[in-house]
């Protein structure tokens, strides 16, 4: 009887622990090395707004723990307050989802030195964000030769210059889109669609709606991108029969 009870004990904590690791909610947890003093807040966009939904005091001790209610995979920022400067560097973007999550960086290089784990669309994100980056440098890359060009009044240069931009934006593009196509298990399918192609053509982004798996069309992002698209649906028919 005895070894009976203890057994049913057993079950019923583990049954416990069981229900508190697959909760639905973000553990993060992370170290800024250097930090003494500052405030960290934990930030999310709301109607395009960034809103603190909690805050940490960092007094002595760099370590910081929190838990995070989540209900989908969303992008959250990590914004420090340093207190005693203005810097530029001071908002981590991270996508979190529900589980363990953990950041580490710096207080001289916050942003660039952050490493991030623990979240499967935060590996696809930086993964996306590397090849990404090639088609933002080589974009930046055009804008001296263009000033040049406009000042000395060289059109044929300046049209050049306009060809290779605008077939660095296709190539920027076609890249989101089949990124996110061959991502669609993943929230951050939808996320990119949404903030980094949103003006592409419509059966683009009508194509990584519809491929998006049941768990994603129902997250945050999935949901947002299937109203987006129906809305740009409406505004073209709309848009349509005016024109008749």
């Amino acid at each position: 009887m005895k070894k009976t009870l203890i057994a049913f004990v057993t079950l019923a904590l583990l049954a416990s622990c069981s229900k508190k690791e697959t909760t639905d909610g973000l553990h993060l947890t992370g170290n800024i090395k250097g930090l003494k003093n500052g405030t960290l807040y934990i930030q999310r966009i709301v109607d395009t707004s960034l809103v603190a939904i909690d805050s940490i005091k960092i007094d002595g001790n760099a370590t910081f723990e929190r838990d995070i209610k989540l209900d989908s995979p969303e992008m959250l920022y990590l914004f420090l307050d340093r207190g005693v400067t203005n810097s530029l560097d001071n908002n981590i973007l991270f996508f979190a989802e529900p589980g363990n999550i953990n950041i580490e960086t710096n207080l001289d290089n916050f942003i660039a030195g952050a490493k991030i784990t623990g979240s499967k669309n935060q590996e696809l994100y930086e993964e996306y964000q590397k090849i990404n980056s090639r088609f933002v440098e080589e974009n930046l890359s055009l804008v001296e030769p263009r000033f040049k060009a406009i000042k000395r009044q060289d059109q044929k240069a300046l049209d050049s210059l306009t060809k290779k931009g605008e077939s660095n934006i296709k190539r920027k593009y076609l890249y989101a889109t089949n990124f996110a196509l061959n991502n669609k298990d993943h929230e951050v399918a939808p996320y990119i669609a949404l903030a980094e192609i949103y003006d592409i053509n419509i059966k683009f982004l009508d194509t990584i709606q519809k491929s998006m798996t049941p768990k994603v069309a129902k997250s945050l992002y999935g949901k947002k991108l299937t109203k987006y698209v129906e809305d740009l649906k409406k505004q073209q028919q709309t848009a349509a029969s005016t024109a008749e």
